[in-house]
């Protein structure tokens, strides 16, 4: 076998600590034709070395393994694995100079100049945490291109992280820990590559938490060994400290929080999963929109939602209700809540807004929206809808029209459950608003939407637990998925529409985690109300044993504010039967209240 170069000097594998790098002309210790200047690090799988060619004196790095192949065809093994990772080319790779061996010990060197191991740089300062994030995307996006090439790492170490003089982040040392694999090929070796994939996206979570932490997870400066002390394979917990140097946002937490969490399903899986939820926060944080410019743009081509199932029948019967009133053709239009957002959408736009509503607000109701646009306008709107269900699969139609029957069923609730003199039709609209991030998340990401989904479910005993464990919060899981949280998409999409800056927290539904606080102007009320409601509904999908429990907190948390008792709740939501003498009216009235949606225009 003959693949290494020729030796020079040693022929024993140092594994001493870091020493300072010798005077010029000779070298403490070598490697065949390197000269070792300086330990980078070592772990139980690899060790990196600063050295010196001797040949035409390049400094590299010299990544090896810990462990000689056993023998030669173990050696070949290797040598194969590390040449095909070394044909990869990517900005976030390091770039390859030599694969080779010296007295039996495999190595791979990488160009150095111009390059920092981020173990230097995080000894240094604590980075700020937009920056530590950048550095693990940088890394995340090198190591999917090799995950989708068929290469796995096997130790990633902050030794192995170099850092260009333009701040961007390259991985080293692909294939250099596998010295014992199986033949490729087989389903056994895919299974295996698929293992090894989702720890190295494990270990790039743990580089993250050194980086924002500040220290290592659990005081030991092997990722690998960290990894392993996490469950299934240890019993430690993972998450990053409170006090930190540096302040860490909560969507940043979260993200990093996930891809360390104790549950192994909730972890990430998949290094673009964990880049794109990274890469979303970072957007955001810097004042774009991160994935809302992906679903802004998606929107363009396949529009806000698909007509609902039956829209062509309704298009149709709008054709002959020409001379129906307003109220009747809203009914209609209502029913397809695709039609009554992009009706929404068409009004509030700016060019609309500017020319025929001369600043009377935004418009929050099909009523009026329908005698702005006209009977045509409505048909051509119709029409422009994509048919249902859009370019959606089975499964994801399925999810998309269950979670538009629990908005339409909220918005009927909130009719319901509003206070006298209010417009039924903006209650109702609002209601629907407040869903709009998650139906257009579902339509146009229902991927991420799924992903969202299971971080929610609880880890129950059956499925391997000792005890069941709560899964995240809707908003913690969209952190973890997309970097932003789903209140965010429908504020977006909102403010794209040209809705009114007033109008913009009706969109939004009052924080579960923070108390209701008693309202006092109509606003207030309307947005209390579809919150409510939306509250409601999502109570009554939740195991049975739960519902009853979730619906006494609904009406804990809004008693005060909408003078509702979870009894006026049981019986509006038909839980129970109707009390003979009903504690406070239930008025399906559509008369606008004076200094609410009259001051808006909503009428």
């Amino acid at each position: 076998m003959a693949w290494g170069v020729c030796t020079v000097k040693s022929a024993a594998m140092p594994t001493s600590s870091p020493s300072p790098a010798p005077p010029s002309g000779g070298h403490l210790r070598t490697v065949g034709v390197f000269g070792l200047l300086r330990l980078l690090g070592k772990s139980d799988r690899t060790m990196a070395w600063l050295v010196n060619d001797s040949r035409n004196g390049e400094d590299l790095f010299l990544v090896m393994p810990r462990a000689q192949p056993q023998n030669a065809v173990q050696a070949e093994q290797w040598a194969q694995l590390a040449r095909r990772a070394s044909r990869l080319n990517h900005p976030h790779l390091a770039k390859v100079v030599e694969v080779g061996s010296h007295d039996r010990w495999p190595y791979v060197a990488y160009a150095a100049t111009g390059f920092t191991p981020l173990s230097d740089v995080l000894g240094r300062a604590p980075p700020a945490p937009s920056e530590a994030a950048q550095w693990v995307v940088d890394a995340l996006q090198g190591l999917a291109f090799a995950h989708e090439a068929g290469v796995t790492h096997g130790d990633i170490q902050p030794y192995q992280l170099l850092q260009a003089e333009n701040g961007q982040v390259a991985c080293m040392g692909f294939e250099v820990a596998c010295l014992a694999q199986p033949g490729l090929g087989n389903e056994a070796d895919l299974a295996a590559q698929r293992v090894a994939a989702t720890d190295d996206v494990l270990a790039m979570g743990l580089v993250l938490h050194r980086a924002l932490a500040g220290t290592f997870a659990l005081d030991e400066p092997d990722i690998g060994k960290a990894a392993q002390r996490l469950p299934p394979k240890g019993r430690d917990l993972i998450r990053l400290p409170w006090g930190t140097a540096q302040l860490i946002p909560e969507p940043l937490r979260v993200i990093a929080n996930r891809a360390t969490d104790r549950q192994e399903r909730q972890r990430y899986r998949v290094a673009r999963t964990l880049s794109r939820a990274l890469e979303g926060w970072l957007q955001a944080e810097a004042g774009g929109n991160g994935p809302l410019a992906l679903l802004l743009d998606r929107m363009q081509s396949a529009g806000t939602l698909p007509g609902s199932p039956g829209a062509a029948a309704r298009a149709a019967r709008l054709a002959l209700m020409e001379r129906e009133r307003t109220n009747e053709l809203a009914e209609v239009v209502m029913q397809d809540i695709a039609l009554s957002f992009e009706l929404l959408r068409a009004v509030n736009s700016a060019q609309v807004r500017g020319s025929q509503l001369a600043g009377g607000g935004a418009v929050l109701t099909v009523r009026r929206a329908i005698a702005l646009v006209g009977m045509e306008g409505v048909r051509r709107l119709a029409l422009a809808l994509r048919p249902w269900p859009g370019p959606m699969n089975e499964d994801g139609a399925a999810e998309l029209e269950r979670l538009i029957k629990a908005a339409k069923r909220a918005a009927q609730l909130a009719q319901n459950l509003r206070p006298p003199g209010y417009d039924a039709e903006v209650v109702a609209l609002i209601a629907l608003l407040q869903n709009l991030g998650r139906l257009v998340v579902q339509y146009h990401l229902p991927e991420e939407a799924q992903q969202i989904r299971r971080l929610m479910q609880p880890n129950s005993a059956a499925q391997g637990a000792d005890r069941e464990e709560p899964g995240m919060t809707q908003e913690s899981a969209a952190y973890a998925v997309l970097g932003i949280d789903i209140e965010a998409v429908g504020l977006a999409v909102a403010r794209q529409w040209g809705l009114d800056a007033s109008v913009l927290p009706l969109v939004q539904r009052l924080p579960v985690a923070t108390p209701v606080r008693q309202a006092e102007t109509d606003d207030e009320i309307l947005r209390a109300v579809a919150s409510c409601a939306n509250e409601c509904i999502e109570a009554l999908a939740l195991p049975a044993a739960n519902v009853m429990p979730a619906l006494a907190k609904v009406a804990q948390r809004y008693g005060r504010s909408l003078n509702i008792t979870l009894r006026d709740l049981q019986e509006t939501l038909h839980l129970v039967p109707p009390a003979p003498a009903p504690t406070r009216p239930m008025p399906m009235g559509n008369e606008p209240r004076a200094g609410a949606a009259g001051s808006r225009g909503l009428a």
